[in-house]
């Protein structure tokens, strides 16, 4: 079985063929593919390659859905001081599924 580790979004995720995950928010419709040629190391089996060997591989995906992560509360809170501000924040994403790991 293979695996890539990829950039996207600022992060690192490491995919195998018919996985999905959730990643940063991606400029793409529904259904559509995308290509990941930011490959940082393609592994199969015993065989690993890193850096300018894995840099010509490709990870194609096909977006299954946009939305957006649960709630996180921001809170601060100074004490004595009659300070507190609370905010909200929920992450936008797309959930991707791969389909081919190539190189």
């Amino acid at each position: 079985m293979s695996y890539a580790v990829i950039v996207t979004g600022g992060k690192q995720y490491r995919v195998m063929q018919g996985e999905t995950l959730r990643v940063e928010k991606l400029e793409a419709e529904v259904g559509a593919s995308v290509e990941f040629d930011q490959v940082l190391l393609v592994g199969t089996g015993e065989e690993v390659r890193i850096g300018d060997a894995a840099a010509s591989a490709k990870v194609t995906a096909t977006v299954k859905a946009h939305g957006r992560a649960d709630k996180i509360r921001i809170i601060k809170f100074r004490r004595r001081k009659h300070h507190r501000k609370q905010m909200g924040h929920r992450q936008h994403y797309t959930e991707v599924q791969i389909t081919g790991i190539a190189g």
